[in-house]
């Protein structure tokens, strides 16, 4: 297989697959991370948050059996290897939210939708990307790294929840890992309405399936291909400017994990939004919400630099090894949403 692809365009397949999975997820089985905490808030329904966690349970207990069985190794990934900055976590988190509100999806969500013809998630997909990068590497990377500084994880337990369980206990960090996934999907279970919904509990399943076969190509081909490439599962912030990029200069430039995924995304999207007939082209007639959408994709790209990750890269991903700061910034994500929704909803007006 090496011979005749690249480990670049090999990663970029893998990347792929697992994106047509979570474009197929968001559009027949409704997974959405802003839709999950308005109907929370505001409708009365968990389903759509219990989604998430159907998605984390299976993701993480894929994770820890690929650790156990040697097929990945966990001190590769990102969110691992570097020590945890709880206040990036958490200032990250509450602007990624707040963001996502404004803009009224996450840099996944406004990928599906723009799967589905809506070109108002085009500007959002287009704004983000450029925002990631211009704290990846662009004029605000400096006062980035000198305020939250990238350190290795060095003689210590990796900066995970089972690891940090493992070197307290001694259990093994693979059976704790599938041990906690398993209790937090049979957690989701107590909820009648999630029971009674199989096609909704299907697609959660296929979202955290998409992550561990992230996991586990990208690790396959680091160990049996030319390159060194990163080990790596589905984010949606700095992957937007890659594909941006990649689009502009494929001439000189390689494919990845990350340009992979935004296309499986989008084609998933594509054909989920043709199975359900709900493909249409959209655009926006008020000045006052793209300019809303742009200053929320702005601060997304942003929030999800300084967290290392967006609402899949943390909420899904990270969370998949139990890195310390998937939990906390999922809760500054759903904090940072529950403000701007409060703004957008009511102007935070005095309660009469």
């Amino acid at each position: 297989m090496f011979d005749w692809i690249s480990d670049a365009s090999l990663a970029a397949l893998v990347g792929l697959f697992g994106g047509l999975l979570l474009g197929l997820a968001a559009r027949l089985g409704l997974f959405c991370t802003l839709g999950a905490i308005e109907d929370m808030l505001y409708a009365g329904s968990s389903l759509r948050m219990r989604m998430w966690g159907i998605a984390i349970g299976v993701a993480v207990m894929g994770s820890f059996a690929l650790i156990g069985l040697g097929w990945l190794g966990a001190d590769e990934a990102a969110y691992l290897r570097q020590q945890w900055n709880p206040l990036a976590s958490v200032l990250g988190g509450l602007l990624f939210g707040y963001g996502m509100a404004l803009s009224g999806n996450c840099g996944y969500g406004a990928l599906a939708r723009l799967g589905g013809g809506d070109l108002r998630a085009f500007v959002i997909v287009l704004v983000m990307g450029l925002s990631a990068y211009v704290a990846i590497s662009g004029p605000l990377s400096p006062l980035r790294v000198a305020i939250f500084p990238e350190l290795d994880v060095i003689d210590a337990p990796l900066p995970g929840i089972a690891h940090g369980i493992s070197s307290w206990t001694g259990l093994p960090v693979a059976g704790l890992g599938i041990a906690i996934g398993a209790l937090i999907f049979a957690a989701m279970f107590t909820s009648a309405e999630l029971r009674a919904a199989h096609k909704e509990v299907f697609w959660a399943a296929m979202a955290g399936i998409a992550v561990i076969t992230g996991w586990a190509g990208t690790w396959y081909i680091l160990q049996n291909g030319f390159s060194a490439i990163p080990v790596e599962s589905h984010t949606f912030s700095a992957p937007l400017g890659d594909t941006i990029i990649y689009l502009m200069t494929s001439s000189g430039n390689n494919l990845n994990f990350g340009v992979g995924s935004v296309a499986g995304v989008l084609l998933g999207a594509f054909l989920g939004s043709l199975v359900k007939g709900h493909f249409r082209w959209e655009a926006c007639e008020d000045p006052r919400e793209l300019k809303r959408q742009i200053l929320g994709a702005v601060i997304m790209g942003q929030g999800a630099v300084l967290a290392v990750g967006c609402s899949i890269g943390q909420g899904l991903s990270a969370f998949s090894l139990l890195a310390w700061s998937a939990p906390v910034t999922f809760l500054g994500i759903l904090a940072g949403a529950a403000i701007g929704l409060r703004q957008l909803i009511s102007g935070f007006a005095p309660a009469e």
